[in-house]
């Protein structure tokens, strides 16, 4: 249900909110005393983070939280618990009736933390008034130690970014080596890895039907989605036959969802044994990594190719204790009632009052007037999480969710009229999929852009132009911006085609809505800057980047200039560069310095290559090899040098 406010005066204007009127109840607990204001003696489960806790789709840790309330569970928080001291905020809230959940935070600790030089940072966006300190380095392991001292027979989930991206053998920047799955290294009894709100619901209610630890562990590895430790593997088929009625939609009947062609029914022989079709991908043990370079190496483009597949079978690793089982994760669902039911939830949109005194948040303060309209990534850049995280294939929010979340962010007191950001991962791949999902059932590409748009991919802009302009047209608002990277290589291919004027030949422009889309985002979605994100301008880099050529937005630069001197409006193409990713030399630098120039620019929106775990930049930057073809790369790891390619960026400091 919505959440009351008092009455506006503004005629026309949604109640405005008045955050003090709100009961604490509104939120969901984060002491004892705030349980009690519920009735309750003991939450069911007991979730931590590294983040302060604000109550908003964005934050993790509240999305969890509520979904997990929706289905009837009593949930409270722990947000950044001290673990200096002598760990009462671990006793506070008591001991849940069904587990712990633990999470970093919405980014990796370590990024948090130090820079791309490894100099401790001074602030914590997460944090109120932006301070540091409030979380360990590792927070998934040394949370989960901490429990597991003092609550040695309640189970502990570990989860979020952090540890989803570390669920197998990694490289470690920080460092500087490989470490284990944190799974080996917590101590914790079950990992989920990626979006967790269906993973961790299915956890809670197979623990509800059973008592004790081993027990309650034991009937959740076979959720899917869930990693585990054991000192034998459970037998595939076992597996396969428990979740035949998840994985079973696969092929009957996905093609009719969301408009996507092809009865699936035909894909296979849905009556065939999965254990036959998804066989267990095995890894070289931890230990052989730790030798040899090209073990890692090999094992990285298993799991990569793994995670790009809709359905793929389960990952086995061993480690010095046993193993490492990695269940294949929960399929997608094309439609819009799963996401929708996500951020439906009655979340308050505000941080937790007992920040009130402390400072603003950061984060919160970037995205409170932000909608985000889908999940998941397609583009598969090689030094970016997201689609390893959130998954390849797009799933999209209805345009009823869309404008109702609008409809709340106009209600609340920050509001002033003006949405700072339509977006997502990318800005402009809203609504977008395969045509033939058969095609794309078979398919291992890391990107469905890279290095050529698949033909198979429906990236018909005009579905997403249709939620802009109902968006604009909503009474309240005055402008509503594009903030999130536009995917220019999207358009270009289709906006010049056939013509050097830009006129679109018809191949493309007109059929996808791509002319329309741009130009209406140039007009009406940019707040004076339009980010895009073309990483380096040198084919040799790119090609490690998994991006397409610098020539692109060379067109689009030419373009967007020439639009906006058309509609008579002084905005900037504003792009984003990384120095000294795998790949990369000083001449390239060069090269980079000299042709930014040459376009007018004095750039500012750039960063130092920041190997983070599970990405194919990072696998390249620790083993100095192509995962895929083993051929060496070249990788600048001297300290000075790298710095030698950052400033490359700003000749215009000399």
């Amino acid at each position: 249900m919505p959440i009351e406010g008092k009455p506006s005066f503004h005629t026309g204007q949604p109640d405005v909110i008045d955050p003090d009127s709100l009961p604490i109840t509104a939120w969901l607990p984060i002491s004892k005393k705030e349980m009690e204001k519920r009735g309750w003696e003991q939450a069911d489960i007991i979730l931590l983070s590294g983040d302060a806790y604000v109550d908003h789709p964005s934050f993790g840790i509240a999305v969890i939280g509520r979904y997990l309330e929706h289905a009837g569970y009593k949930v409270a928080i722990l947000p950044q618990p001290n673990w200096k001291d002598d760990l009462r905020d671990f006793r506070k809230l008591g001991r849940p009736r069904l587990f712990f959940g633990i999470s970093a935070g919405s980014m990796d600790s370590m990024v948090n933390h130090y820079t791309a030089r490894k100099r401790l940072r001074s602030n914590d966006a997460y944090t109120p008034g932006g301070k540091a300190g409030f979380r360990p380095d590792y927070p998934t392991i040394v949370y989960s130690k901490i429990l597991k001292g003092i609550y040695p027979d309640v189970p502990v989930v570990i989860g979020g970014i952090e540890a989803s991206m570390r669920r197998v053998t990694h490289y470690d920047y920080w460092q500087d080596g490989l470490r284990p799955s944190f799974l080996v290294e917590s101590g914790a009894d079950l990992l989920v890895y990626g979006m967790g709100e269906k993973p961790v619901l299915e956890i809670a209610r197979r623990m509800e039907r059973e008592e004790g630890l081993e027990r309650r562990v034991e009937v959740c590895r076979s959720v899917p989605q869930v990693s585990y430790m054991c000192k034998d593997v459970p037998e595939a088929e076992s597996f396969w036959k428990e979740n035949a009625g998840v994985f079973d939609k696969i092929w009957v009947g996905r093609g009719k969802e969301n408009g996507v062609e092809g009865d699936l029914s035909e894909a296979g022989d849905p009556s065939a044994p999965w254990v036959q079709k998804y066989k267990d991908i095995h890894l070289q043990a931890h230990e052989e990594c730790l030798k040899d370079k090209k073990a890692q190496a090999r094992n990285f483009a298993l799991v990569e190719t793994a995670s790009n597949q809709i359905c793929c079978g389960r990952i086995v690793q061993r480690v010095s204790t046993g193993y490492v089982v990695v269940n294949p994760p929960y399929p997608i669902e094309l439609d819009c009632h799963e996401i929708d039911k996500v951020f439906d939830l009655p979340y308050t949109r505000l941080p937790h009052p007992r920040y009130k005194n402390r400072g603003e948040i950061p984060a919160f303060v970037m995205i409170q007037n932000s909608i985000n309209l889908h999940r998941g990534c397609f583009g598969g850049c090689s030094f970016c999480t997201i689609s390893a995280h959130q998954g390849k294939q797009v799933q999209s929010r209805s345009e009823e969710s869309v404008l109702n979340e609008i409809k709340q962010v106009m209600r609340m007191p920050y509001f002033k009229g003006n949405l700072s950001d339509l977006g997502g991962p990318s800005a402009n791949m809203y609504g977008m999929h395969g045509k033939d999902f058969r095609k794309c059932l078979a398919c291992k590409r890391p990107s469905c852009i890279h290095p050529s748009i698949c033909p198979n991919l429906n990236h018909d802009h005009g579905r997403l132009l249709n939620l802009y302009r109902k968006v604009a047209a909503m009474p309240g608002i005055k402008h509503a911006y594009i903030g999130s990277g536009i995917r220019y290589d999207m358009i270009v291919p289709y906006l010049f085609s056939g013509s050097k004027s830009g006129v679109s030949s018809g191949r493309g422009a007109s059929s996808n809505h791509v002319r329309e889309y741009i130009e209406w985002v140039i007009r009406h979605g940019v707040s004076g800057r339009l980010k895009v994100a073309p990483e380096h301008t040198e084919k040799p880099v790119l090609d490690k980047m998994r991006k397409m050529p610098f020539s692109q937005f060379e067109q689009f630069k030419a373009f967007f200039d020439a639009y906006c001197r058309k509609i008579g409006k002084n905005q900037q193409l504003i792009p984003y560069f990384i120095s000294a990713h795998p790949g990369c030399r000083l001449q390239d630098m060069k090269e980079l310095e000299r042709k930014t120039r040459h376009l007018g620019y004095h750039l500012e929106q750039v960063q130092l290559f920041t190997p983070t775990p599970m990405t194919l930049a990072t696998e390249m930057y620790y083993t100095g090899l192509d995962p895929y073809t083993l051929e060496p790369v070249y990788v600048e790891r001297d300290p000075a040098a790298r710095d030698r390619q950052t400033d490359c960026f700003f000749w215009y400091k000399r």
